[in-house]
């Protein structure tokens, strides 16, 4: 059966993942960490897409990113993987494929949804147990954005600048917004909407979308929505 195709829109924030495949390690030391975040920062310059927030675990990579034209992420993830991948493979005496398979991606609203899912990502390794604050992590866009050290890879979104008007005022704030924590319900709504390559926004913007003829009219899930019940299973592709 045919894939289908990804829903990408040039300059509209997206949710993206990469994981290891069989969940083995992407990178197994500090210099694998440092490189990897390297050729991200090259390719994503390459093809004008925007990082606005990351975080690099061990057996995956969560990005929050904004192409500038619809071939922008498939073209960076592609560059990235030729790359990265080939050093690897060499540095550790490897052959193969090191992912599961493409990366997943979901188109992100940002009004509705883009602090949620910044949030979400840089979570992620509160929620694995690695640290008791984001900002220790130090493979994540989290410091950067609480203003303890500068990060060349990050272009901050219009969104995190609202926060305030100086570089306080924003940390502040966003601190406070971390500090509020992930949902289970919100942290389902994010996994399902990447790992399903779905979008993930309100439905006057979906209809919007679709009447520009930009998205293709989006079959509702069957059975009850995300949260309506105790019965609501969580998604089991989320690795964090």
């Amino acid at each position: 059966m045919a894939r289908a195709p990804r829903q990408v829109l040039a300059e509209q924030a997206h949710h993206i993942i990469q994981r290891g495949n069989n969940r083995q390690a992407i990178v197994q030391t500090d210099a694998d960490r440092q490189h990897f975040l390297d050729v991200l920062r090259d390719c994503a310059a390459t093809y004008k897409v925007a990082i606005h927030a990351y975080v690099l675990m061990d057996n995956h990579i969560h990005l929050l990113a904004t192409p500038q034209d619809e071939q922008g992420l498939s073209r960076m993830m592609q560059a990235l993987g030729r790359r990265y991948v080939g050093w690897f493979n060499f540095k550790y005496q490897r052959t193969g494929t090191l992912w599961v398979g493409r990366f997943r991606a979901s188109l992100i609203e940002s009004d509705a949804y883009f602090m949620a899912c910044m949030r979400y990502i840089e979570l992620n390794p509160v929620r694995a147990g690695m640290c008791v604050h984001a900002e220790e992590f130090p493979w994540s866009s989290c410091a950067a954005h609480l203003g303890k050290r500068p990060d060349s890879l990050l272009s901050d979104h219009a969104h995190f600048w609202s926060l305030g008007n100086t570089p306080f005022e924003r940390e502040l704030n966003y601190r406070e917004f971390l500090g509020q924590g992930v949902s289970d319900e919100e942290r389902q709504r994010l996994s399902e909407a990447v790992f399903k390559g779905r979008p993930l926004c309100s439905p006057q913007f979906q209809q919007q979308m679709v009447r520009q003829g930009v998205l293709p009219a989006l079959v509702k899930p069957r059975g009850r929505p995300v949260g309506s019940g105790k019965s609501a299973k969580k998604i089991d592709s989320d690795p964090i």
